[in-house]
């Protein structure tokens, strides 16, 4: 079988949705915690047929407070320039960009939480992500953005963020939006990261979780299928 590594940040920032469908495309999964993650488990990061990087509540930038980053972004960096398929979702894409050189940084709107549509590119509208189209909204759950990495192509915008998705060649695929949430994953988001909806109505967030999570799910799969159907 084909091997999937996914670094996950935080347990309850998992890949969901996306889960099944890398078993239904004949991968076999594997979580590495980075905050605990051994040289072995990076080399395992690092070799893997498909890398996955999640999201999480702290930024690329925070490498003095938390040293295991930059191995990761080390690693992250090294695929993307060996060709290897890297997948990047919301800190895993700015992960993605900063390894490629590019700023990552406190977004100047302030934190995107919420439900809404994307802009695609005439990239994006040619890309993988043309399945999500501009009529269905997506998650967005993030303070920090980034500059888009010399020789990237900027795929999809918000209406507060110009760079929300960005492919690399073929094989590199960042996403800072969430396309991989379900309304029942989303339930342990609350909770885990209450300390940062001050401002938001956790009753609001649950009742658009409920409505656009399940319209989402098929767009994901057809995502994610076309994008692993490329190798």
């Amino acid at each position: 079988m084909k091997t999937a590594v996914t670094l996950r940040h935080i347990a309850f920032e998992d890949l969901d949705g996306i889960a099944p469908l890398l078993e239904q495309a004949s991968y076999q999964t594997q979580y590495i915690d980075t905050p605990n993650a051994t040289g072995t488990d990076l080399k395992q990061a690092r070799d893997a047929d498909l890398l996955v990087v999640l999201g999480g509540p702290i930024g690329v930038y925070q490498t003095d407070d938390y040293p295991f980053l930059q191995p990761v972004i080390d690693l992250t960096g090294e695929r993307l320039r060996r060709g290897q398929p890297t997948l990047g979702i919301c800190l895993g894409a700015q992960i993605m960009a900063h390894s490629l050189g590019a700023k990552v940084y406190a977004g100047e709107a302030g934190k995107e939480i919420g439900w809404s549509p994307l802009s695609l590119t005439a990239e994006g509208r040619q890309s993988v992500l043309a399945p999500i189209g501009e009529d269905h909204s997506v998650l967005h759950w993030h303070g920090d953005t980034f500059d888009l990495p010399e020789g990237a192509v900027r795929l999809a915008s918000s209406s507060l963020y110009a760079n929300q998705a960005f492919a690399y060649g073929k094989h590199g695929l960042a996403l800072q939006f969430h396309i991989e949430v379900t309304a029942a994953g989303l339930e342990r988001w609350y909770v885990g990261h209450v300390g940062e909806l001050g401002g938001f109505s956790i009753p609001e967030l649950r009742k658009q979780g409920q409505a656009f999570a399940p319209q989402l799910a098929p767009r994901l799969e057809r995502v994610i299928k076309q994008w692993l159907s490329q190798w």
